[in-house]
């Protein structure tokens, strides 16, 4: 799969004297960012943050599409079937790669249909919250409740097999428990189902979650990740209680159509690479649980590649069923 990834790269960089010409004006208009999700998540959050620098770089205006549906499936096709010119790209999550072991039936290829175009940033972790009214107050309760109540405790993801849905079953694997998964179009809206009470626990990132704990909107009870987080320092770890679980919130990365010419591609990763050393965007990465990357595209197709691999495989573990 890396060769075949590998070829495609190697095919866009064919020499030619309009993509030159072109790449030595690039970019000449407006950038249309596809995300894959409803306003409100964490991948819509970062994606404003970001490229609002991403824009100065390159000297026009970026616009996000928000295209949500189907777990990303909608937006991601969206841009498959775009013209490969450099002026459509996509800003997602790791869901994107897990959605080729949970979705039965996909209208486009993971590897043929899209060029890597860089890593924005690793994600260390998600929040364990709940809704402030919920009786557990830590992560001991909620099992303990949870073991007494099988199947009647709830929690929302953005969707089947993104990475919120596969830390909850983790845990739920891990913890000897049986909940409820309900999944929503988005993070923004399982969010809002945990705060207006339609479902008790939910695992946002911390760009989302961090605010909501803070105003007391919702209560944290845990972080998925190794270490704690920075900005909740107070919040314990899922480890501390349940010896052993980690689990880590994936990548956010930047995809555009096949066939899109490398030095465009490149051109629009540098920019990415360069705002993401601003101080202010750096350090908003790293207060959420996040690691700043933005490789170039070669060294993104391969780390792609190898984790769709990975996420098959913890896919399998955690008994997600295709649909």
């Amino acid at each position: 799969m890396i060769r075949r990834l590998c070829l495609a790269l190697a095919a866009a960089v064919v020499p030619c004297a309009a993509v030159a010409g072109d790449a030595a004006h690039y970019p000449a208009r407006p950038i249309r960012v596809v995300v894959p999700f409803p306003p409100g998540g964490n991948v819509d959050t970062f994606a404003r943050m970001l490229f609002r620098h991403v824009e100065e770089d390159l000297g026009q205006p970026i616009v996000i599409d928000n295209r949500g549906g189907a777990n990303g499936v909608v937006g991601a096709d969206t841009v498959a079937k775009a013209t490969p010119d450099g002026y459509t790209y996509m800003a997602t999550s790791f869901g994107f790669a897990v959605n080729r072991f949970v979705v039965r039936k996909l209208p486009f290829d993971h590897v043929r249909d899209f060029v890597p175009v860089t890593n924005i940033a690793l994600g260390l972790g998600y929040l364990m919250v709940s809704h402030p009214a919920f009786p557990a107050k830590n992560v001991k309760e909620l099992i303990a409740l949870a073991k007494s109540e099988p199947g009647k405790i709830r929690y929302s993801t953005a969707g089947i097999g993104n990475g919120q849905h596969l830390a909850g079953a983790l845990f739920c694997l891990k913890a000897g428990i049986d909940m409820l998964h309900v999944p929503y179009k988005g993070g923004g809206p399982a969010l809002n189902a945990v705060m207006g009470g339609e479902t008790q626990i939910h695992f946002p990132a911390g760009s989302v979650g961090v605010p909501q704990v803070k105003s007391g909107r919702v209560r944290g009870l845990a972080f998925t990740g190794a270490k704690r987080l920075s900005s909740l320092p107070d919040l314990p770890t899922i480890g501390e209680t349940l010896p052993g679980f980690v689990a880590d919130s994936g990548w956010h990365g930047i995809f555009a159509p096949a066939k899109t010419p490398l030095p465009l591609v490149t051109r629009f990763q540098q920019a990415v690479h360069k705002a993401l050393q601003i101080p202010q965007v750096h350090g908003n990465f790293v207060a959420n649980g996040y690691e700043p990357k933005g490789d170039p595209p070669a060294v993104w197709a391969k780390v792609y590649v190898e984790d769709l691999k990975r996420l098959g495989e913890i896919v399998k573990a955690a008994r997600i069923e295709p649909q």
